[in-house]
This record gives structure tokens, C-alpha cells and sequence, in this order.
């Protein structure tokens, strides 16, 4: 199950934790500018959006660095599986690789449960 930011699933911080994941993945050290770039926003958007996922218990922020915090890194590893997991699964019906990333990118966000589990299991997962 995920984890909730207040009430609801929250698409601009889903997109902030999987974005961190993947600096973290590539980068020692994760900062505000980095996150700013790869979601194309603003680093005082960024400063605001890691002081909620702080407080939400999410990432953990040193002034300086980005750091998921355990919680964070099961939630952005789930929302990272379901983008990878749908935009195979478009590739597969042949959609072409940069519309099948931008369509999961929204997907991953709303498509429910149920609605992913039959993915993964058309593909085979």
C-alpha cells in the first residue's frame, strides 16, 4: 500500500520522492539544485516541497543535503516500480519510448491498484 502525504496521493511529491531516489542512485550527495533541474522547477519549489516530505517523514535535509529517509525510499521505490512497470507495459503495445515515459509519468500517479496488479501480471511480474 502507499503511503499518503495528508488525505490523498499526492502527485507533486510522488514526483519529488522518485526524482531524489534516482539523483541518489547516480550521485553521492542529493541537493536542491539537482532535484530543481530534474523536475523542472524552481529551487525554492523544491525548498518548500522538502520541508513538507520532512515533516511527513520522508526525506531527511541537513541544509545542505537530500536524504531519503527509509519510508521515503519504500514510497519513491513503489512509485518508481509502477512508472517503470507502465511505461514497459505501453512500449509493449507499441507505444514509442518518449511518449510511453511522459504517459507513465502521469499514469503511475492515478491508475489504481487493481488496474496495476493486471499489468504486472500481463507482463508477466
Amino acid at each position: 500500500m502507499y503511503y499518503n502525504f495528508g488525505m490523498k496521493r499526492n502527485q507533486s511529491g510522488e514526483d519529488y520522492l522518485e526524482a531524489i531516489l534516482l539523483l541518489s542512485r547516480s550521485n553521492e550527495f542529493v541537493h536542491r539544485v539537482d532535484v530543481a533541474r530534474k523536475v523542472g522547477v524552481s529551487q525554492p519549489a523544491v525548498q518548500k516541497a522538502v520541508k513538507i516530505l520532512q515533516s511527513e517523514g520522508y526525506v531527511e535535509f541537513d541544509g545542505l543535503h537530500i536524504h531519503l529517509t527509509q519510508k521515503g525510499q519504500e514510497y519513491a521505490a513503489r512509485v518508481y516500480d509502477r512508472h517503470c512497470t507502465i511505461s514497459g507495459f505501453l512500449m509493449k503495445l507499441g507505444v514509442d519510448p518518449a511518449n510511453a515515459e511522459a504517459d507513465a509519468c502521469e499514469m503511475e500517479h492515478v491508475v489504481s491498484e487493481a488496474t496495476f496488479s493486471a499489468i504486472k501480471k500481463f507482463l508477466g511480474k
